[in-house]
Order: structure tokens, then sequence, then C-alpha cells
């Protein structure tokens, strides 16, 4: 029994052997394909092949980056555009800028200066003046009415330095109207050839001195009509007369007087007659005479007609032409002239209280 039971029990002891190594060569077998070569390329292949729908993931990838890249490609377009949106902007300013600036000087013209502000700068600049120009004075040399009248119709055309070198030896041979009056003109025209146009002078001083016998008694009138009336006087030169021989106020309108007051923006009128009433409305009368001193006095020195000195002007801020001629101080001092350039004056023989040095004779000019 027992030998009869050994075997059963062996052969079950081998039975689960055999199973074991079945098993054993069943994991071994499934173990084996992976380190053999045919299989495992096909499934590498294969997955290759899965691998493809991930380079389809790829796109997808791809796909989704599109997806951000539109925001992206959005903004940069907006950035392009609002580039260039700027950019014409930017052209436009200028055109704006283009047409503002004729806007400028249309402000200026829209706002004009008041009267009230004109009269009050006028009469600044008069008080001004007045401080730098303390000894102003007629330029001409003349003891009498007479005398300054026939110098200053021989200033026409010429200075009164030339006036001044010329008129002693003619006063020291015809001192009164009526010797003047019985004169030899050609004597005369000798006597005031320096001043030039001296045979049209000649008539003017002769018939003037003629009028003054005849008509005055020897005397110079001292009113505005009577003085116009004489032959080579006009409003200037009557009032040149009436403001320093008798005391009447008057404004002197010559060239340098005209000039100024148009650069000052007094008036823009270039008839003398009109200048002279604009130029008088913005003063008391008792301010007429020197006020004509003064403006001239700064229209020789200073104010000059081709390069007037602004560097060195005493009114500067309150000239609406400042900038027409020279703003270097030092240039500008270069430019000025008689004393405050530190020359001779035009006067042989000036007043008192001239700074300046007195002109030299004719013959030592």
């Amino acid at each position: 029994m027992r030998s009869k039971d050994t075997p059963p029990s062996t052969a079950a002891a081998k039975a689960p052997t055999k199973g074991a190594r079945s098993s054993e060569k069943g994991v071994e077998a499934r173990r084996e394909p992976p380190p053999s070569s045919p299989p495992t390329p096909e499934k590498r292949t294969a997955p290759e092949k899965r691998t493809a729908p991930e380079k389809r993931t790829a796109p997808a990838r791809r796909a989704t980056s599109p997806k951000k890249a539109p925001p992206v490609t959005k903004k940069t377009p907006t950035a392009a555009t609002s580039a260039k949106e700027t950019a014409p902007a930017k052209k436009a300013a200028p055109a704006k800028t283009a047409v503002k600036a004729p806007a400028k000087p249309a402000a200026k013209k829209a706002a004009p200066e008041s009267r009230t502000a004109l009269v009050r700068r006028a009469r600044r600049i008069n008080r001004e003046l007045a401080e730098v120009y303390a000894y102003a004075h007629p330029e001409l040399d003349f003891e009498n009415p007479f005398e300054l009248l026939v110098a200053t119709v021989l200033s026409a055309q010429t200075t009164d330095l030339r006036v001044n070198q010329t008129t002693p030896r003619l006063f020291a041979k015809y001192p009164t109207p009526e010797d003047l009056a019985a004169a030899v003109p050609e004597e005369v025209e000798e006597l005031i050839r320096p001043t030039g146009f001296f045979r049209a002078k000649t008539k003017s001083i002769m018939g003037l001195a003629k009028a003054l016998r005849d008509d005055f008694g020897g005397e110079v009138p001292g009113r505005l009509d009577d003085l116009v009336k004489l032959p080579g006087v006009g409003r200037k030169t009557a009032f040149v007369v009436l403001g320093n021989a008798f005391g009447v106020p008057g404004l002197t309108v010559d060239t340098h007087f005209g000039r100024l007051v148009r650069r000052w923006k007094w008036t823009e009128e270039t008839d003398p007659v009109k200048v002279e009433a604009a130029v008088a409305s913005l003063f008391p009368k008792s301010e007429w005479t020197m006020l004509s001193h003064r403006v001239i006095f700064h229209g020789r020195r200073i104010c000059h007609s081709r390069k007037p000195a602004c560097g060195a002007c005493p009114i500067a801020p309150l000239c609406p032409s400042y900038g027409e001629g020279e703003t270097d101080p030092e240039k500008a001092k270069k430019l000025l002239k008689y004393e405050m350039g530190g020359f001779p004056g035009q006067r042989l023989k000036p007043p008192a209280d001239y700074p300046g040095k007195p002109a030299p004779p004719l013959a030592a000019g």
C-alpha cells in the first residue's frame, strides 16, 4: 500500500515540477520575445506609427500655438497700425504748426497797442531821453533869431556841423537882413558853397532877407503864419526858430525825428505835417521843443539810419524795433557818434553844460 502510495506522491511531486517548469518555460517564453530581434522592430515600428498620431498631436499643439499666436499676431498688427497711425499724426502735427505759424503775426495785428498804452510808453521814452540828454540843445550856432533862421535854411541836405563851420564868415560880412539883402549873389554863393546847393540856398536866404527888410522892419517875426511866408521857410524851419529863439513850443520833424517815431511805433505816417500832428497829440505843448531836441540827439548819436546801435541804446526795453541794428554791447559802442562816442560835437560854440568837445573850424576840419 505504502509502496503504491509512494509513486503517486512522486508523480504528484513530479507533476507540479513539470507544471512549474512549463510555467517557467512560459515565463521564459514570454520573456524571450523582447530580446528576440524580429518582433521588437515590429513593435518599435508600431509605436512609431503610433508616434505618427503623436506627430498629429504635435500639429494639434501647433494648432494650439496658432490659437495663442493670433492674439500675438493681432497685437503685432495693432502695434503696426498704431505706429502707422502715429506716423501720420506726427506728420499732421507740423501741418497744425504750419497753420499756427501765420497765426502769431495775426495775433499781434489783432491785439494792437491801446491809445493809453501808447501815450504812456511814448512819455516814458521822453523821460528816459531827458535823463540821457539832459544837455540837449539846438546844434546850430547862432546869436540872434536872424542868424538861427539863416542857419536853419542852410542846414537842408547837409549837417549842422558843416553849417556851423560856414556861417561865421557869412555873418561876419552880412550881420543883418539889410546887409544880406543888398549883397552880391555871387559873393554869397562863394561863402556858402561848402553847404551844397549853394545857388538855390543863396536865392532863399537873400529872398528872406529882403522880405524881412521890406515887410517886417528888419526883424524876424514870431508867428508861424508869418514865418512860413518867407522864401525857403517851411514848418520845420519855422518851429526851430519859434522854439529856440522865441520860446514858442513846436515840433521839428526832420529826417531823424520821422525815422525814430516810426521805429517807436508812435505813428506810421510819412508826411511831416501828419507826423507832427500824430506826435503832438501824445505830449503836452510844454514838451514839444525839448522832445524834438532829444529825439534828434538820439537819432544822430545812437539810433542811426543804417546801423542803429541797439546794444548801447538806453531805451531798448521800450523800443518795438529793437534788434534792427547791432545788439552786441561791445560792437554797438563802436557805432556811437559825437560826444557819445568820444568825438567832437557839431557846434563850434556849444553850451556850457555840453559834455563833449567843440567842433573844429572849417580850416582845421
